[in-house]
C-alpha cells in the first residue's frame, strides 16, 4: 500500500502533458505553492505510468491526448478497478467531450479539470484530490456530469438504478449535494450536521453503490434523476 504523505509535508504531484508549455506552466505555478511540490513530469502516457509507479505521487495530473498511451488508458492503469493500490488521478483536458469524461470516470479518475480553469483552480484541484474531497467547482462538475448522463453510453456498464440496500433519506440528501459539486464542509453546513457525519454517510453510500469515489457517486445521482443543476 502507498505510504501516506506525512502531515504537514507538501502534496507530491506528477504532471503529464505532451505540450512543453503546459508542463512548464503547471510546474511553475504548483511549485510556487507552499503546500505542493512537483516530483515528476512526463511528456507521454507511457512515461507518466512508469514515473507514477516509481515515485508514487499523491496526485497525478494527466492530459487526455498524449502520444504512446493516452490519458484514459494511463488512468485505468494507475487508478482503474483492477489496481490494488489506486492512485489519485485528475484528468486535465482542454475539452469536455462526453466520451472522454465518461471514460475517465469509469477508468478511476477522481476528478476533472479544464485547462482554461486557471491556476487557482488547478491548485485547489490538487489539494482536493489529495484530501479525497470534491475536486472542482460546481460549475465544472455539474456541467461535465450532466454531459455524461445526457448521452447514452451503451458500451460501458452503468451503475445500478437501485442499490442492493436502499439509501436512507439523509444519504440521498448527501448524494444530491455531492452531485452538485459541494465539498464535505459545504454539505455539512447545508445539512446542519458535523463533518464526520457527512464522511460516515459517504462511506455508507460508497458501499451501497459499489462506488470507488465521490465522482462515481455523483454520476449515479445524475444517471438516476437524483440531481438537478438548478437545485
Amino acid at each position: 500500500m502507498t505510504s501516506p504523505t506525512p502531515p504537514g509535508a507538501p502534496i507530491r504531484v506528477l504532471i503529464a502533458d505532451d505540450q512543453e508549455m503546459v508542463r512548464t506552466g503547471f510546474r511553475f505555478f504548483l511549485d510556487a505553492q507552499p503546500d505542493i511540490t512537483v516530483v515528476a513530469v512526463a511528456a507521454d502516457g507511457e512515461e507518466a505510468v512508469a514515473l507514477a509507479r516509481e515515485v508514487r505521487p499523491d496526485v497525478c495530473l494527466l492530459d487526455i491526448r498524449m502520444p504512446k498511451l493516452d490519458g484514459l488508458e494511463a488512468t485505468r492503469m494507475l487508478a482503474g478497478p483492477q489496481v490494488a493500490d489506486p492512485m489519485r488521478v485528475v484528468v486535465v483536458t482542454t475539452f469536455d467531450l462526453d466520451e472522454y469524461v465518461y471514460g475517465a470516470l469509469r477508468g478511476g479518475a477522481c476528478g476533472f479539470l479544464l485547462k482554461d480553469s486557471g491556476p487557482t483552480l488547478l491548485a485547489e484541484a490538487v489539494r482536493a484530490a489529495a484530501a479525497g474531497d470534491s475536486l472542482v467547482s460546481p460549475s465544472v462538475t455539474v456541467r461535465l456530469l450532466k454531459h455524461v448522463t445526457e448521452t447514452p453510453q451503451p458500451s460501458a456498464p452503468a451503475r445500478p438504478a437501485s442499490p442492493a440496500e436502499p439509501l436512507t433519506d439523509r444519504e440521498l440528501d448527501v448524494v444530491r449535494l455531492v452531485a452538485l459539486g459541494r465539498t464535505n464542509a459545504e454539505i455539512a453546513a447545508e445539512l446542519y450536521v458535523s463533518l464526520s457525519t457527512v464522511k460516515t454517510h459517504l462511506s455508507s453510500v460508497q458501499l451501497k453503490l459499489a462506488a470507488r469515489n465521490r465522482v462515481e457517486i455523483a454520476a449515479w445521482a445524475w444517471q438516476n434523476g437524483q440531481a438537478r443543476a438548478g437545485t
